[in-house]
């Protein structure tokens, strides 16, 4: 059913006072600050209405009415009304630093909260399971510290405990032999190709190599794949925090992370920015939750997604143009390194 314009006058005046102020609004104080020249009576019939299409609700404790998840969509789709944000400002503030990808995820997650005042994330890119240089240094008798540099020239390392004490040289030989036959490939590949080439190798060459394809292997599937910063923001968020109910579905969100990659990972397929309020999108663990979310790109491709998870009570003109511009940022900053 459409709304008129009266109606959606109504709704967007509750919601920006239910942000404003948490408190249920009520049809006298809807008079006031809608600009209509309704009389109470009228007010109290078209909110009945938008109650009864689920857009607002009813709380037991008062007689004013709050915005539903579905009321909160309809506001943030047809209603709102962005805030201008000042890029140069925000692009000052994330101090992102030349060269360094992962630092310059870091700092944009942190934006991110530091702008909110809510929790901020990114999504790191899906990192290549390859290499392009690996070396080997001799620690002490049978320890070898196996360093890893990747196509983005990020690196890994890992520690292997041998069965043979290999001299620097043998060392030296094996990595020549990996980087000159193998640089660029994944692990994958390098693992099924040394399998057929190991008889041509001393045994102890061969184990030595095959260890560090698999301890290869394992660092770049181990290493974190998103980055989040101000989670304890929202622990001063009453809505979010009012009971030890919620406050559980929270942090488990954060710890097991699988539901918000899920909603990160189709964020990044729909492209722009994303608005999952509430359960509606049934990857958000709790009704009193919203996230705003943003894909970002390296080189004209997307390869992964930010975004602010704060209360569905959140002033959405604000964080909607930060995680906008925020992502642009990034998009900029990581084509550039």
């Amino acid at each position: 059913m459409q709304l008129d314009n009266r109606a959606q006058t109504l709704l967007k005046a509750l919601v920006e006072r239910y942000i404003a102020d948490g408190q249920p609004v009520g049809s006298r104080a809807l008079s006031k600050i809608s600009g209509l020249d309704l009389s109470p009576a009228t007010i109290r019939n078209i909110m009945a209405d938008l109650e009864e299409m689920g857009y607002v609700a009813s709380p037991h404790t008062s007689a004013g009415r709050i915005p539903t998840p579905r009321g909160y969509r309809l506001f943030v789709d047809t209603l709102l009304t962005v805030q201008q944000i000042d890029e140069n400002a925000v692009e000052a503030g994330m101090r992102l630093p030349a060269h360094q990808p992962q630092k310059m995820i870091a700092n944009a997650a942190q934006m991110l909260s530091s702008l909110s005042q809510f929790a901020g994330v990114v999504q790191s890119p899906r990192r290549e399971s390859a290499f392009q240089q690996i070396e080997f240094l001799r620690l002490s008798e049978k320890r070898i510290l196996l360093v890893i540099v990747d196509p983005r020239g990020d690196v890994q390392n890992r520690l292997l405990l041998t069965d043979v004490d290999y001299t620097p040289t043998e060392l030296i030989q094996s990595a020549n032999y990996l980087n000159q036959h193998f640089a660029g490939l994944s692990f994958d590949e390098v693992r099924g190709r040394l399998t057929g080439e190991l008889r041509q190798l001393r045994d102890d060459m061969g184990r030595l190599m095959q260890a560090a394809v698999e301890a290869g292997s394992e660092a770049l599937a181990e290493t974190d794949d998103m980055v989040i910063a101000g989670e304890r923001n929202l622990l001063s968020v009453a809505d979010l925090s009012s009971n030890m109910t919620s406050l559980r579905q929270m942090f488990e969100m954060f710890e097991q992370k699988t539901g918000l990659m899920q909603l990160l990972d189709v964020s990044s397929r729909a492209g722009g920015v994303q608005i999952f309020i509430g359960g509606e999108s049934k990857l958000v663990p709790m009704d009193e939750m919203s996230v705003v979310t943003a894909s970002y790109e390296v080189n004209g491709k997307i390869v992964g997604t930010l975004g602010v998870i704060g209360p569905t009570r959140m002033a959405y003109e604000r964080v909607i143009p930060i995680v906008d511009i925020t992502a642009k940022l990034l998009s900029s900053a990581l084509s550039h390194t």
